[in-house]
This record gives structure tokens, C-alpha cells and sequence, in this order.
């Protein structure tokens, strides 16, 4: 699977919290590990659990994908995705850190690249949902919604 989308070059945000060492950022959709990462969400993550491995796939094809990889061995030990149209708007989805990584500051790094390579899009927001994670979040800019009740939402489940 190869990354549709050519993200423009320019300056963005100063960079986020650096990786931890041995450690290494890819948005290059190519290195997924579509299995591990399929893995991970249907069977750990609470939003994900029981995703059929074809839906997976479309949402990947329409995404941005992300990932971090450990350098010596290759394997991927974080994932997720952006869904945008590149131009005003993005949805942060599916952030997962293997349960083996967590605790090191990993998903804090990896939100704080994902943020600073979409910033040369000059987007106007991104957008996350998450039950568990504000703290990691908030410690890189986001915010609860200031009109939360300008938003609303359709769920088709």
C-alpha cells in the first residue's frame, strides 16, 4: 500500500517531543504492518475492537498512515492514521502504542510528529476523540472543543 497523498514542503511547528532513542517516525504508508497493526486495534483498542480486516484496509487507503518503528529490528511499535482533505481539515484516528513501549513518552512523540508534519498543510484544525488520553493530548496543544455545541454527529451503528 503506497501513500496517495504528496504533503507539501515548507516550515511547520518546531518539533514535538523527540522519540525515544532507538526509536524512529515514518509516513511512509508502505512500512505499515498491516497485520500487527489490525491486530492491535480489533483485538485491544476500545474504540476498534472486532473491526473486520477489509474495513481496516479501506479506512488505510484513505488515510495518511503513521507509524513508529524500532530501528535496529524494523518492527513497528506504534501506529495511526489522519483522515483529511488536506487543505482545512484532519481527524487523528486509530493512535495505538504497543502496551511493550508505553510509559516512555512514545505516544506524546508520536502525536507531536504526526501534528508537525501535517503543519505545512496549514490546516485550519485537527481533531481527535479519545476516552483515556486527555493528558497526552493536551500536552500538545489540544483542547475540548470551544462550541461544543456547534458539533453534532450521525452515527450509522
Amino acid at each position: 500500500m503506497s501513500d496517495a497523498f504528496d504533503l507539501p514542503k515548507g516550515p511547520g511547528l518546531p518539533e514535538g517531543p523527540g522519540l525515544p532513542e532507538g526509536y524512529e517516525f515514518s509516513a511512509d504508508t508502505a512500512r505499515v504492518d498491516v497485520d500487527r497493526v489490525h491486530g492491535w486495534l480489533s483485538s485491544d483498542a476500545y474504540w476498534a475492537r472486532g473491526r473486520p480486516r477489509d474495513k481496516h484496509e479501506r479506512a488505510m487507503a484513505s488515510s495518511l498512515n503513521f507509524g513508529v518503528y524500532a530501528t535496529e529490528s524494523g518492527e513497528q511499535v506504534a501506529y495511526a492514521r489522519v483522515v483529511t482533505d488536506r487543505a482545512l481539515f484532519a481527524w487523528l484516528a486509530d493512535v495505538y502504542v504497543d502496551p511493550s513501549v508505553r510509559g516512555k513518552g512514545m505516544g506524546t512523540a508520536f502525536v507531536g510528529r504526526i501534528r508537525d508534519h501535517l503543519a505545512p498543510l496549514g490546516l485550519s484544525r485537527l481533531l481527535l476523540a479519545t476516552e483515556d488520553a486527555h493528558q497526552v493530548y493536551a500536552r500538545l496543544g489540544f483542547r475540548p472543543l470551544e462550541h461544543p455545541e456547534q458539533y453534532m454527529a450521525h452515527s450509522f451503528e
